[in-house]
């Protein structure tokens, strides 16, 4: 009769336990699904279990990127700069035991376990025994981390049970994990399609006769392609040298206006009276010489760009009647009383500082603050290193073909006193200096010695020294040991069968000559 009462009590007692087990993991997946912080979600998951399962002190861990260490991401009742402090090996303790193995312990005392390392000392004052239960937090068959929890030992409580409960925990924990993980994915992922589609337009925007992909040309080719759909005046400001006419055709051609006509006027290499009759025309006998009627480039222009080149050389005359045309778009020929209209668009150019001419009163305030809607401001080459190797070898590749010649590549000591070189003289100094190296080359490659005496310095060149006969030769004999290492990717064997010697004699001359031919090897 007592043992038929005793399983009436369990048949009462049990279903009621499982009911709130049912409950906390309901409660559990609601947290989850809520789609907070993850250290706030699974504080809140451990906050459940221990408030209605008793399961105390829960903690949750998890492997670190590179699987390295097995970091806390939340501890009950311990604060987040303790547990950050608290690190596992793999394999080290119980915890580090079950990420290793993938398999949930259950530790009755933890006072006899020599595994549980009391890393956080919060069971030191306990009075009571302690019984602990970690088990693995997996996607699929990979174990990405552990939650444990403990409780007050009772020799008859099946602690079984509560592993299958905290093994469901982890299993929900697992899935909110991995999706969190998948979200991060696919923000990066679109970040880097973003990032490509962003390439891919700046090399859509980045006009054809530009060569440049150092930032500062990226952010011209921005304004140009911003500029080019209207009909705004623009003033591209720069030193001489630095391809101010290649802008003017890169925003004429990329414009509504590219199957109009593209006039450039040099405002510098005419004076004031042969400049203003360039510019509006004149009519027969309206000066000595003026033999028959003759259309200016403004109206020329029409329906086109008009590029007015070095416009800071402009005399004050003609400024005044440059204004009235950007004000009204109506002149007059030289010789004429009748008013023309043009429909030309103004790009205009200057190497000057117009501030401080309007300072000085060469240049009007009120045709300077109508040609300078939107400044383009191309950089010297000297600001933008990245590029000379870009433009040197275009450079290469063009008069190599208009010499007939083949020349392949650079050397490397040639390249070292390029970038190091100052070039006032900006891109059309670059490729006066290549025009003179390819003429000059006759073994495929442009050497150092075939560059201008002015970029040719010990630093800049990685030479040893110049002067004496004995260190000439060995600048030679440096550049072409270089050039076959580069060839060999550092290997001195390949080296010298490529200069036809030894292997011994390659090695002596690296060694003399200071030559780091591991610099050369592939990567």
């Amino acid at each position: 009769m007592a043992k038929k009462h005793s399983n009436l009590k369990e048949r009462v007692v049990e279903p009621t336990r499982h009911v709130v087990e049912l409950d906390v993991l309901y409660r559990i997946s609601q947290i989850l699904a809520a789609g907070g912080q993850q250290k706030q979600t699974l504080a809140e998951v451990l906050d459940a279990l221990d408030n209605e399962l008793g399961m105390n002190r829960g903690t949750v861990t998890l492997l670190s990127p590179d699987n390295s260490e097995i970091m806390i991401e939340v501890a009950h009742d311990i604060s987040l700069e303790q547990s950050s402090k608290v690190r596992y090996q793999m394999g080290e303790g119980v915890t580090g035991k079950v990420i290793e193995t993938g398999k949930a312990m259950i530790v009755p005392k933890v006072s006899e376990e020599p595994l549980f390392l009391n890393r956080f000392e919060r069971w030191k004052s306990a009075k009571e025994e302690i019984s602990f239960i970690c088990v693995p937090i997996s996607i699929g068959r990979k174990v990405i981390g552990t939650i444990s929890v403990d409780r007050i030992y009772d020799p008859v409580r099946p602690l079984d049970e509560d592993k299958r409960v905290l093994s469901i925990v982890a299993s929900m924990i697992a899935n909110d994990v991995k999706s969190r993980q998948e979200a991060v994915l696919r923000r990066k992922e679109l970040e880097n399609e973003n990032l490509r589609l962003r390439h891919e337009l700046e090399d859509r925007f980045r006009p054809e006769n530009i060569i440049g992909n150092s930032g500062a040309m990226r952010d011209v080719y921005q304004q140009i392609h911003q500029v080019s759909g209207g009909d705004t005046t623009v003033l591209i400001r720069g030193e001489s040298g630095t391809g101010k006419e290649l802008v003017a055709h890169a925003i004429h051609y990329s414009s509504p206006r590219s199957e109009g006509p593209f006039i450039k006027v040099n405002c510098a290499a005419l004076n004031e009276n042969l400049l203003e009759s360039e510019l509006f025309g004149h009519e027969k006998g309206a000066f000595t010489g003026a033999i028959q009627s003759r259309k200016g480039r403004m109206e020329e222009a029409d329906g086109g760009t008009l590029f007015l080149d070095e416009i800071g050389d402009f005399t004050p005359v003609t400024q005044v009647k440059l204004l009235r045309v950007l004000q009204e778009r109506q002149f007059e020929k030289v010789g004429s009383n009748r008013t023309l209209r043009t429909n030309a668009r103004i790009v205009t150019a200057t190497n000057r500082d117009l501030e401080k001419a309007v300072q000085a009163g060469t240049f009007r305030q009120d045709l300077y603050y109508r040609i300078n809607v939107f400044p383009i401001f191309l950089p010297p080459l000297r600001d933008r290193k990245d590029d000379i190797l870009l433009l040197a070898d275009f450079f290469v590749e063009q008069y190599s073909k208009k010499m007939k010649k083949d020349v392949r590549r650079i050397s490397t000591p040639a390249i070292n006193m390029m970038v190091a070189y100052h070039w006032p003289g900006n891109v059309r100094e670059l490729e006066n200096c290549i025009e003179r190296a390819v003429l000059l080359s006759n073994d495929g490659v442009i050497h150092g010695h075939h560059l201008p005496p002015t970029l040719q310095t010990s630093d800049a060149s990685d030479t040893i020294g110049t002067g004496s006969l004995k260190e000439r030769v060995n600048l030679f004999e440096r550049d072409i040991i270089v050039d076959a290492l580069k060839r060999c990717n550092g290997n001195l064997a390949s080296t010298a069968r490529d200069l036809r010697t030894t292997a011994r004699i390659i090695g002596y001359k690296v060694k003399e000559l200071s030559i780091d031919y591991k610099r050369y090897g592939r990567k």
